[in-house]
C-alpha cells in the first residue's frame, strides 16, 4: 500500500499535475506515511477523481455537440476518425475546434458570399423576372433559361457568320440586316413576276388579272359543253373530233 501511495504521491507532485490535485494536509498526523517519512496530502483525492469522472463523461457530450456544429459549418470535412473511440481526449475536441476556426478564418479572408438578406432578395427577384411561384421551381427555371440562352447564343453566332457581320455586332444590327435582306428578296420576286407577265407596270398586272377573271369562267364553261356534246374527255381530242364531223 505504501508503495502505491508513494507512486500516487509522486504523480501528484509532478510538474504536469494541476495545482488542485495536491494539497498539504493541515491535520496533526496522517494515517498514510510515505517511505521517506513525509506526510501525504491527498485526503481530498476521491472528490477530485469523482470530479474528473464527471468531466470525462461530459467530454463525450461536448464531443457530440462539436461534431454536430462541425457538420453544420464545415459539412465537406471527412468524418472524425475518433468518433468510434470509447474514450474522448481533449486533443480530439481541440482538433474539431481548430478545424472550425480555420475554416471560418479562411471564409472571412477569401469568401465574397453576400449576407443572407441579399441572397434572399436575389432569389425573390429571379422569381419575379421568370414567373417562378415556389423555391422548388427556381432550379428548373434556371436550367430552362440557361438552355434557351445557349440556343439564342448559337443562333446569333450563326447569323453573324451567314450575314458576314462582326461578332461584336449587337442584335439590333442583325435584325436590321435580316430586314434589308428580306426587302431585297421581295424586290427580286416582284421583278420576276413582272418579267413573267411581260409588264413593268403594276396597273397592267391588275388589268391582266381582271381580264383573266372575266375570260376564264365562260371559256371553261364552253370547253365543258364541248366535251359533253362530243362525248370525249380530253381537250386534245376536241379538234380531231370536230374535223371528223366536217
Amino acid at each position: 500500500v505504501l508503495k502505491v501511495l508513494s507512486h500516487i504521491d509522486s504523480i501528484l507532485r509532478s510538474p504536469r499535475a494541476p495545482p488542485l490535485i495536491y494539497r498539504r494536509s493541515k491535520g496533526p498526523v496522517q494515517n498514510y506515511i510515505k517511505e521517506n517519512g513525509q506526510e501525504c496530502g491527498f485526503e481530498h483525492l476521491p472528490l477530485t477523481v469523482e470530479m474528473w469522472a464527471d468531466q470525462l463523461m461530459a467530454l463525450k457530450d461536448l464531443h457530440r455537440s462539436l461534431r454536430k456544429l462541425s457538420l453544420e459549418l464545415v459539412p465537406w470535412h471527412t468524418a472524425d476518425p475518433q468518433d468510434n473511440r470509447e474514450s474522448i481526449r481533449v486533443e480530439d475536441l481541440q482538433f474539431i475546434v481548430d478545424a472550425i476556426l480555420e475554416e471560418i478564418e479562411n471564409k472571412e479572408k477569401n469568401s465574397q458570399t453576400p449576407p443572407l438578406p441579399t441572397l434572399f432578395a436575389i432569389v425573390s427577384h429571379f422569381q419575379k423576372l421568370f414567373d417562378v411561384n415556389s423555391l422548388n421551381g427556381v432550379y428548373p427555371r434556371m436550367n430552362e433559361v440557361y438552355t434557351k440562352l445557349g440556343e439564342m447564343t448559337n443562333a446569333m453566332r450563326n447569323l453573324h457568320e451567314l450575314l458576314e457581320l462582326d461578332s461584336s455586332a449587337p442584335p439590333t444590327v442583325v435584325v436590321d440586316t435580316v430586314g434589308k435582306l428580306c426587302d431585297i428578296i421581295n424586290e427580286n420576286v416582284t421583278e420576276q413576276v413582272q418579267q413573267l407577265l411581260g409588264t413593268q407596270d403594276i396597273h397592267s398586272i391588275i388589268d391582266k388579272l381582271e381580264e383573266h377573271e372575266r375570260f376564264f369562267p365562260p371559256f371553261q364553261a364552253l370547253i365543258q359543253d364541248l366535251l359533253c356534246l362530243l362525248e370525249i374527255r380530253n381537250l386534245d381530242d376536241i379538234l380531231p373530233t370536230v374535223r371528223n364531223l366536217k
